[in-house]
C-alpha cells in the first residue's frame, strides 16, 4: 500500500463518528450536550455509561489501528508515517461524515500512541490526563501540562525523531481545539475557594 494511501485511510478510520452512530442508537445526540462536540464525553453525557465506554473505545480503535498496522506491521517511517499518525486525529477534529466538524481528538490521541508504542506511552498520557484534570478541572491546561510530561518523557526515555514529531504535530492540534479552555485561569478553582474562606 503506497503512503498516500495509508494518510487517506487513516483519515478515513479517523473520521468514522462513533460518538454520533452510538449515541443515536441510544436516543441522544452528543453535539446537544456540554460543549457539543461529538466525542466520547459528550457521548457519556448524553446517552450514559454503555454509549460513552463503547465511544470510548472505538474512537481509541480507529486511530490505533491504521497507525499500528502501518508502522508496526508494515514498516512505515519517515515523513509518510507522521503524517498517518496525524491523519485519524485530523479525520476526527474535521470529519467529512460531519460537514468537516468534530471532537477535541483525545481519545485518538491515545489511539496513536498505542498503535506506535503499544502501552508506555499512553500509560504516561492517561496519568498525565487524570491527575491534572483532578487537579485543575480543566480540560486545555490538563491537555497542555500532559504534553509536556510526555515530551519529558519521550526525551528521556524514548529519544527517537518520528515519535517527537508526532508529539509535536499533535500538540499543534490539539492546544488549537483546546484554545478557548486555554483562556481561562487553571488556578481559577483554587482562587475561588481562597475568596470563600
Amino acid at each position: 500500500m503506497s503512503t498516500l494511501l495509508w494518510i487517506l485511510f487513516s483519515f478515513l478510520c479517523g473520521a468514522l463518528p462513533f460518538s454520533i452512530w452510538i449515541s443515536q442508537l441510544a436516543g441522544a445526540d452528543p453535539r446537544n450536550v456540554g460543549d457539543r462536540n461529538p466525542g466520547a464525553t459528550n457521548a457519556l453525557k448524553a446517552g450514559g455509561w454503555k454509549p460513552g465506554l463503547a465511544v470510548l473505545l472505538l474512537d481509541v480503535s480507529k486511530a490505533a489501528a491504521p497507525v499500528g498496522l502501518a508502522y508496526q506491521l508494515f514498516g512505515l517511517r519517515g515523513f509518510g508515517m507522521l503524517a498517518v499518525a496525524l491523519a485519524p486525529m485530523l479525520g476526527h477534529a474535521y470529519s467529512p461524515f460531519l460537514h468537516f466538524k468534530g471532537g477535541k481528538a483525545l481519545a485518538t490521541t491515545l489511539g496513536v500512541w498505542i498503535g506506535l508504542t503499544f502501552w508506555d506511552v499512553p500509560l504516561v498520557a492517561l496519568a498525565g490526563v487524570v491527575f491534572w484534570f483532578l487537579l485543575l478541572k480543566n480540560s486545555g491546561w490538563t491537555v497542555l501540562l500532559t504534553l509536556l510530561g510526555m515530551g519529558a518523557y519521550l526525551i528521556w526515555f524514548r529519544p527517537e525523531s518520528l515519535l517527537l514529531q508526532v508529539l509535536g504535530a499533535q500538540a499543534v492540534l490539539l492546544l488549537w481545539k483546546h484554545r478557548f479552555d486555554l483562556r481561562q485561569n487553571p488556578l481559577a478553582r483554587f482562587t475561588a475557594r481562597q475568596e470563600k474562606a
